[in-house]
């Protein structure tokens, strides 16, 4: 709500309260979370210029599985279009219009992952976005 294009979106946390200890570096996954959550307020906000009944909705979801930890941030936005799904993790790559974004969020943001030796999966369709961390 605080940027120059406000939104109000509902949040919803679904965390894993026996989640345990976690190695990682918690600047890095800060970061990391707020990319995403960025832009998933920006598709969002988009959707919302075109639907006037659109409710906003972003949950973020923890759970452990074994020796893994997966972390996914779901928007109710209007999706990633399939042509362009392979691309949006390349370096400079943007869907943002002017000088909106510089198309290195989602390429930090999976750099990060990486170095801390987990994967970053995206599934997409219209009307949702997922970005599973997996750790």
């Amino acid at each position: 709500r605080a940027s120059k294009n406000p939104i109000s979106v509902i949040l919803d946390f679904e965390l894993d309260e026996n989640l345990g200890d976690v190695n990682l570096i918690g600047e890095d996954m800060s970061r990391v979370v707020l990319n995403l959550a960025n832009n998933a307020f920006d598709a969002m906000r988009e959707k919302a210029k075109t639907d006037d009944g659109y409710k906003a909705v972003l949950t973020v979801k923890t759970n452990r599985v074994g020796e893994h930890i997966h972390i996914s941030i779901v928007d109710n936005g209007p999706g990633i279009p399939e042509a362009i799904r392979d691309k949006i993790l390349q370096p400079f790559f943007t869907t943002k219009k002017g000088t909106d974004g510089t198309g290195l969020g989602l390429s930090i943001t999976n750099d990060i992952v990486k170095a801390h030796g987990g994967t970053l999966n995206i599934q997409s369709k219209p009307g949702q976005t997922v970005f599973e961390i997996t750790i």
